[in-house]
């Protein structure tokens, strides 16, 4: 693989947008059969909501498997319509921005950056920062020690996303400057084989790769997002015309994300290999452990506060200084008050 550093730019990387193909699109947000919830409007239709397949981890997996969900949302004449699977933000945001998908997770970092393009899209919910979870992953015996031991060497980073923000805010916090590290960008599902080959010196990442880095014994951490001081929220965001046009059922979803949150947090273990517990989407061994302890110390979903906004904006901020977009997003406007949807 070619490893290139092309130049900073606020656009989504064409290799990200292409990856909006494998969301199986929607046409329609209703449907005229019930699933025996209440009717969401006087035509009694059922609403879909369209999210992508969560895999075999997760609140959202949980629910999937065992109908609940489903459940809660029919309370307010509302289901789940599944489409393509969860991945990075930047082409979940796209889709929402053509109206092929209503519900997307992400990283208000790479949020900054589909921000700074021409949203339809709102945040509604946040989950404080991954403190373990996320971090500079180096491989054993490296030699790298410390956030200086970076200089000169070549780090993979997800473009305008959460590897980016973390690399670039430790260096920050050393007084490094950024251009004394060379970024290498590459999607994240592309990294392991190249970080794993010795093609990179080091890749900033967050838990959906890292725990199995860390899980095989063969990494560790350099700076995890404790160390580095980040504020990178993990976000769930709505279509802007679908939160207006069903506002009791955003709020459904919501009750049940943070409800179901909490329940993750205190027994992480019920949460993994929902599915199945062999294969390639399964966590085993030590990376389950890994995996565990992480969710057990994470966040819980929750109304986005005001103490919430403003870490968003001092990340916004730290990026317009990184030239990581060309200004300072305004991401204040584009947030929802969960609590106030009826």
């Amino acid at each position: 693989m070619n490893i290139t550093r092309p130049r900073l730019r606020t656009t989504v990387p064409t290799a990200l947008l292409a990856a909006a193909a494998l969301l199986a699109l929607s046409a329609c947000s209703t449907s005229d059969d019930s699933n025996g919830g209440a009717p969401a409007g006087s035509s009694g239709k059922t609403v879909d909501v369209r999210i992508p397949d969560p895999g075999n981890s997760g609140v959202l997996a949980l629910g999937k498997k065992d109908g609940s969900l489903d459940k809660a949302l029919g309370k307010v004449g509302a289901r789940v319509k599944w489409t393509g699977s969860a991945g990075p933000f930047a082409p979940a945001a796209q889709a929402m921005n053509a109206d092929q998908l209503d519900i997307a997770t992400g990283s208000i970092t790479s949020g900054i950056t589909s921000l700074s393009q021409r949203p339809g899209f709102q945040f509604f919910t946040a989950v404080d920062p991954d403190a373990k979870g996320e971090g500079i992953l180096v491989r054993d015996g490296s030699g790298i020690e410390s956030v200086a031991d970076l200089v000169g060497k070549k780090v993979a980073v997800n473009q305008g996303g959460t590897g980016e923000y973390l690399l670039l805010k430790a260096l920050a916090k050393e007084k490094i400057p950024a251009d004394r590290v060379e970024r290498v960008y590459l999607r994240p599902d592309q990294t392991a084989a190249v970080f794993n080959a010795g093609q990179v010196d080091a890749w900033a990442v967050w838990a959906t790769y890292a725990v199995a880095e860390i899980g095989s014994g063969k990494a560790h951490f350099l700076a995890d997002g404790e160390a580095i001081g980040s504020d990178n929220y993990s976000l769930n965001a709505v279509r802007t015309g679908f939160a207006e046009q069903h506002p009791a059922v955003v709020k459904a979803l919501y009750d049940y994300l943070h409800t179901a949150s909490v329940k993750e947090k205190k027994d992480p273990a019920a949460y993994l290999n929902v599915f199945t517990d062999v294969g390639p989407t399964a966590v085993t061994g030590k990376a389950k452990e890994v995996q565990t302890e992480i969710t057990a110390e994470s966040g819980t979903v929750d109304p986005i506060g005001p103490e919430d906004i403003a870490r968003f904006e001092s990340v916004a901020a730290f990026y317009a200084e990184q030239k990581v977009t060309e200004e300072k997003v305004d991401v204040a406007a584009h947030l929802l008050d969960v609590e106030k949807l009826t």
